[in-house]
This record gives C-alpha cells, structure tokens and sequence, in this order.
C-alpha cells in the first residue's frame, strides 16, 4: 500500500501550555478540526494520533504541518515545506502603523516588551587590564536565561575569565588568536564559535596587530568574573570545543540557511550557537520559546515588534526575550550575517 501523505494543518507549531497528568492525542493525519489535536478524523487513513503525557506543567510547540522528525513536537521542518514558510510585505497597512524607534543617546534602542538592540557602536567600556568590555544582555536588562558581554582586546594576553560554575559561549567577530582554556590552547580565526566548559576559565592571545572583537555569552550574570590565575581543570570528556563555519552543514530555512556553530557535541546542553544568512525580505512575525540573542555582522535591515520597529547594522546585537513577537527584514543586496544564542534550546528553527 502507497504511504499517505498528512494534510498540513498549520504552516507553523501550535502552542500549547500543557498540564502535567493530562493525556494529550496529537493530530498525525492533518485533518482534525481541532488542532494540534485529533478528533478522530484520522478514521479510515492509515495515520494514528500520537500519545503525550508530560510530567511537568510546560509550554510545548506541536507540530502543525505533521511532518516533523520529533513528533509530536515542531522540529522547523515546516520552515521546508511548499508554501509553508511565508513572508510579511513591510509595506502592508498594518505595517504602515508600526512606529519606527531610532536611537538615543545610550548603546540600547528599546522595542515592546523587554525586547532592544544595542549597539557596540554606540556603547562605553570599561577596562579590566588590557580588556575593553561592556554588558549586552544580564538580568539588569531584562534577561532571564542568559547574558552577553562585549569585549575588545588590544595587546597581549587577555585578563583570565573565569566560567565561574557555569558555561561560556565565545564568538571571535574580528582578530587572529589562540583561546587559552584551563591550560589547552586553540587557534581562532574570525566567525569562529567557542566554547568553555563550567569550572574552566580562559584567556585570548592575539597573533595580530589588529585588535580581537568578541562576544561572550553565559549563564545569568551581572558582570565577567576575572581569575588570578588560569584554572587547570580542562574538561577531557569534550575536547572539540571550536565550531567554524563549513557550507555542508547548513540546514535550508526556504531561502534562509544556518548552521549550528556550538551545540551539545560540545557539551552546551542549555546554550545553543548558530551563524545564519537571511535574504533581502521580511519574515513573518513569529515568536519563539527561547530566549535569543542575535549579532549582526553583515548587512543591514530592520527589527520589528508587535508595535515597533528599528534599523540594524554591523555590531548591532538583538535581544529576543521568550515569546516575544518580531520579525527581521533584510533591506541589503548580499543579505543579513548574523550569528545568535538561544537558551534554553538547540534548534533555531522552531516557532509558533
């Protein structure tokens, strides 16, 4: 007999605040009038609804298009389907009403929400020896799952930071160097992802005379924490701990593309890094389960909210906090580079 092919229901997932002890039959043929759910129209195909009982109240994204790879859950497949990934005219009328924010006098344009993009550009820093660095994202500004911190060095060795019992996600955006981690030296070059292991601690040693830029995202913190001395606790269960950018291991999102930089190949169990291309249009606003964090680094466009919007360039830096409606358009031939943290998460592709 021929396999069917589902109905898509839905061109993105379906939300859902689930219950724990509760019994939930997802849809797997398509055809249900209650979705995500069946309802029993599945009679007669050769498709069966899909049992979920979870034991903890919890926000879940089922799948709507049914093709998904982790049923019953949205795992971005439908990003891939004809016709599901849809783009917004930013000159329709209800864009037309959204109020354009430009910046002000501080490094942060704030949007609806907790939602902003700050601006390297625009921010001060402060020094810790021959580090320039500044916070992006912390709980001050409204983060609650991570924070990002910017920083510059000019000579020499970096000051030694500490991951201070938490993990630490590096992104080298500019500069040639070797990463000091708890002894284990590896060489960087620019757009490469970085990652340091909780109890390790690391430092930069520039090879050029050109300054290195990076952006150092970890667990909810105020501020850098800076050790005295390098921590010799290298962790040997994860000794791959770079992740550069290698074309065959993009995942297509329509026209978009990215690839996953850090992961849980690297021990990031909590924090996911990603480097991505959008294309010169305007996605459709969507919302995420994760909180995000998305650099800037090629292009420009602009960010929207439910009720706002605001240009982007080159060392911009987006916060996404969790279930925050926005959309990003690319306005530059060549299109938008970007490279972002989601946590907690690993898959920048889900979203209702």
């Amino acid at each position: 007999m021929m396999a069917e092919s589902p109905a898509i229901a839905g061109r993105k997932g379906f939300y859902v605040e689930v219950k724990a002890g509760r019994r939930y039959f997802w849809c797997a043929c398509g055809r249900s009038a209650n979705q995500p759910f069946c309802d029993g129209s599945h009679a007669g195909t050769q498709f069966q609804p899909v049992l979920f009982e979870p034991t903890a109240d919890e926000d879940v994204i089922f799948c709507g298009c049914k093709h998904t790879g982790t049923r019953p859950f949205c795992d971005g497949t439908h990003n891939n389907l004809p016709g599901a990934y849809a783009e917004d005219d930013p000159q329709s009328a209800a864009n037309a009403a959204v109020a354009s924010v430009s910046p002000g006098t501080d490094a942060r344009v704030r949007l609806d929400g907790s939602c902003y993009v700050f601006s390297t550009n625009r921010a001060s820093l402060k020094r810790h020896g021959n580090m320039a660095y500044c916070a992006v994202i912390g709980p001050a500004a409204g983060a609650t799952f991570q924070s990002q911190f910017y920083a510059e060095i000019e000579s020499g060795a970096s000051p030694i930071v500490s991951a201070n019992g938490g993990p630490m996600i590096l992104f080298a955006m500019q500069g040639n160097g070797e990463i000091e981690i708890s002894g284990r030296r590896f060489a960087f070059t620019p757009h490469t992802g970085i990652y340091v292991r909780p109890k390790e601690a690391f430092r930069i040693h520039k090879s050029e005379a050109a300054p290195i830029k990076l952006f150092i995202s970890t667990g909810l913190a105020d501020d850098l924490v800076f050790a005295d001395s390098m921590l010799a606790t290298f962790d040997e269960s994860f000794p791959e701990r770079q992740g550069e950018i290698d074309p065959s291991q993009r995942h297509k999102m329509a026209e978009r593309f990215f690839q996953i930089l850090i992961d849980r190949r690297h021990g990031s169990t909590e924090m996911t890094q990603f480097i991505g291309n959008i294309p010169r249009s305007k996605a459709e606003p969507h919302r995420h389960l994760y909180e995000e964090a998305v650099v800037i680094l090629h292009g420009v466009g602009v960010v929207w909210t439910e009720r706002t919007k605001t240009a982007v360039e080159p060392g911009d830096v987006l916060f996404l906090p969790r279930k925050q409606v926005h959309s990003v358009q690319c306005t530059s031939e060549g299109g938008l580079d970007v490279v972002g943290v989601i946590c907690p998460g690993d898959n920048p592709s889900i979203s209702y």
